[in-house]
């Protein structure tokens, strides 16, 4: 019989002149180490909320919410292609945020993960932390990059029309990327120059961003109440940056986990063909999951009330109309419409669980280890009360499928709780939680 000897998680390779380089996770290491499946969080969100038709128009079947609760759901027609996940994913109905509705409707994409009294800030502050940055903070010691921050539009927007959904632990809108090269060269390109080039650039890049961070603090105290604002949000880019690259560096000497990269097309963009560029986003994604690079991913997939490019998406799909205008209508051929679009996304959700089951981890597939929130700020028409929501994969957290759970006037926030403890991130609250949804899909909480 074989022998082998364990090596410890912290075993180096040395080689010439002293030079060390770590390795990669083994079976040597341990199942403790080289078995213990990640824990992801991925959240989805969709702006101008779903479409729930007028029942004069004779139309239910496309309402978004399943067709009877429990256990023998019926799928709309609108979220049919889910059909084949049925047993991976769930339906929650009845769930607000409790300063949704004292908010302008317009903001309720800001507060999607982090239900802030937007109405009602504390002097000085706006929003408070998402739900995806709580993730990122208990995870970003297991991977290169603490959170992927993504949005069909790039920066932070503005408020009440924001381009983003994430938040930093002060509160602060964390810009956006929206680029698939760019994702891309974040990513994958890390290991493609030499290593002691990469290093000694990493360094530099750390001393610009350091300096860079210490002359705007300062000259941010010489600011207005405006300029304060603008620099705030460039201080945010900046720390963001800094901790990328702190990343990068900690990580340089371990490769990353060889993959095909021969579907991606880096050149789509949001101002082409819709669904060519959310499967190319959502196809990065999975591979930054599959390659353990990043546990925490947020990604907005369309901007509040005609805000961005992604609002003509349903002319470019032959529907007729605007998004946002689509959200408003009260005829038959609009709401239809406006269903038909919830279709289309569907079928892009669809795909991303697809490739989510395709890669395995070393128990289950990644979906089976990554819990994907998708949903959006209001229900239908920027009313913020009973906010569309699907919950999908974590069975391996915990998660039991295949129902749709509806409770009315359930916090969100307490699907947040759940979600966080799911994940073994033991918190007592998060928000204006109540506590942790007991009688759902949770079962570990």
């Amino acid at each position: 019989m074989a022998s082998f000897t364990r090596l410890d998680r912290r075993s180096v390779l040395k080689g010439i002149a002293g030079t060390t380089l770590s390795l990669p996770l083994l079976e040597a290491m341990g199942q403790d180490i080289s078995q213990k499946n990640p824990k992801r969080f991925c959240a989805l969100y969709t702006a101008n909320g779903m479409s729930l038709p007028n029942p004069k128009h004779g139309i239910q079947d496309w309402s978004w919410f399943p067709k009877n609760t429990g256990k023998d759901f019926v799928y709309s027609k609108s979220t049919a292609p889910l059909s084949p996940f049925r047993k991976q994913l769930s339906f929650m109905g009845g769930l607000y945020h409790a300063n949704g509705p004292k908010a302008d409707p317009h903001v309720c994409s800001d507060m999607w993960l982090t239900g802030a009294p937007l109405h009602d800030s504390k002097p000085g502050t706006y929003n408070s932390v998402a739900l995806d940055q709580v993730v990122a903070l208990h995870t970003k010691q297991y991977c290169r990059q603490p959170s992927l921050v993504l949005s069909i539009d790039a920066g932070v927007g503005f408020l009440s029309r924001t381009g983003t959904i994430s938040y930093n632990l002060e509160g602060k809108p964390i810009p956006a990327e929206n680029n698939p090269r760019r994702v891309f060269d974040r990513l994958f390109r890390g290991d493609q120059a030499s290593l002691e080039s990469q290093r000694s650039r990493l360094k530099r890049r750390i001393k610009l961003v350091d300096a860079v961070l210490e002359n705007a603090r300062s000259l941010n105290k010489r600011l207005g109440k405006s300029d304060r604002e603008k620099m705030d949000q460039y201080l945010t880019s900046l720390n963001e940056l800094e901790s990328r690259l702190t990343a990068s560096e900690k990580w340089i000497d371990i490769p990353i986990k060889k993959q095909n990269y021969s579907h991606l097309d880096l050149d789509v963009t949001s101002e082409g063909e819709p669904r060519e560029y959310y499967r190319n986003m959502f196809d990065l994604i999975a591979l930054a999951f599959d390659a353990d690079i990043t546990r925490s991913v947020a990604f907005m997939l369309n901007r509040e009330d005609g805000m961005g490019i992604s609002d003509t998406f349903p002319l470019k799909l032959g529907l007729g109309r605007t998004h946002h205008n689509l959200s408003h209508a009260g005829d038959s051929q609009g709401q239809l419409a406006f269903a038909k679009y919830d279709l289309f996304l569907s079928e892009q959700l669809a795909y991303f669980f697809g490739r989510l089951n395709e890669s395995k981890d070393a128990s289950g597939t990644v979906l089976d280890n990554s819990i994907v929130l998708f949903g959006s700020g209001a229900s239908t028409t920027h009313n913020p009360t009973n906010l569309p929501t699907l919950i999908a994969g974590g069975a391996n957290m915990g998660l039991r499928h295949g129902s749709y759970w509806q409770k009315s006037k359930t916090p969100m926030s307490n699907v947040y709780l759940s979600i966080l403890r799911s994940m073994g991130i033991e918190r007592n609250s998060f928000s204006d939680s109540t506590g942790v949804i007991r009688d759902s899909i949770f079962s570990a909480v």
